[in-house]
């Protein structure tokens, strides 16, 4: 008796291109990501799971105020390629060509105050060392929680390679799901 393995071979390969297709979406358009720390308190919480949005920036510019995943370097050094990086979410403050300092506990880009009403805590003064214009595919980025945020006050501005994403949703606890903008 003859046994007929077409369907059987077509099962394999429509789970087979399942599995490619989830595995091609996670690499190239979303991934989760894990928020680590106090430092956005009170957007995102510690242990808050996010889905970012990695082509939305290939369509459009990243503007002030997203929040986004980046990786930087966290060992001082600054060159990106050869550095211990870790992964962050923080908020864009400063875009490039911009000038960014802080006075009197405020954030001016500019020489215009910005928004703080998302921050929690005192933002010490601070001038980007050295410089004060940002680079044109530099960016600034923040904590929320700016007391004790780990940001570009520490690591320095970001180049756009080092944007991962955009947070787009809030996933985790369930009872948070949120679309963020």
């Amino acid at each position: 008796m003859e046994r007929d393995y077409k369907p059987i071979i077509k099962d394999v390969i429509s789970y087979a291109l399942i599995i490619l297709a989830v595995i091609l979406i996670r690499i190239f358009i979303f991934d989760p990501v894990r928020v680590d720390g106090p430092s956005m308190d009170d957007t995102l919480l510690d242990g808050q799971v996010l889905i970012i949005n990695k082509i939305g920036y290939k369509k459009s510019n990243i503007k002030r105020y997203d929040i986004v995943v980046a990786d930087v370097c966290i060992d001082g050094k600054l060159d990106y390629e050869n550095c211990k990086k870790e992964r962050v979410v923080k908020r864009v403050i400063g875009l490039p060509n911009e000038t960014i300092y802080a006075k009197d506990g405020k954030v001016y880009v500019n020489d215009k105050e910005v928004d703080s009403s998302f921050t929690k805590g005192v933002t010490e003064d601070f001038t980007l060392d050295g410089f004060t214009k940002l680079e044109g595919d530099s960016y600034f980025l923040m904590g929320d929680n700016r007391e004790i945020s780990l940001d570009s006050r520490g690591f320095g501005p970001v180049k756009k390679n080092q944007i991962k994403g955009k947070a787009s949703i809030r996933i985790w606890p369930i009872n948070k799901i949120k679309v963020i903008k």
